[in-house]
């Protein structure tokens, strides 16, 4: 499936759909949520200040996702899935 690649920090995100994958996503899907940049870099720093943990852009979207639509979330048990192998410790995006 063709898509655009959009130049953004959370570079693990940025791939294509596959032609079996594409359908089934069109199947389950629900809704889709995007955030900025901004709210990428705000919410990698969050979880670094709050927990000690550096995580990956792609990983801090789940986190900007659910700060940026808290009345969706409220009052619901909701996990994030945080990783970081994918961070260069020499260009965290907020120093």
């Amino acid at each position: 499936m063709p898509s655009v690649n959009p130049d953004t920090i959370a570079d693990g995100l940025r791939t294509s759909l596959g032609k079996l994958t594409f359908p089934i996503i069109m199947q389950y899907l629900y809704e889709i949520f995007t955030v900025s940049e901004q709210d990428i870099i705000d919410s990698m720093k969050l979880i670094w200040e709050r927990m000690k943990i550096v995580v990956e852009p792609s990983s801090a979207v789940t986190l900007a996702v659910v700060k940026n639509n808290a009345g969706l979330f409220r009052n619901k048990k909701i996990g994030i899935i945080l990783s970081g192998g994918n961070v260069d410790l020499t260009r965290l995006p907020w120093m």
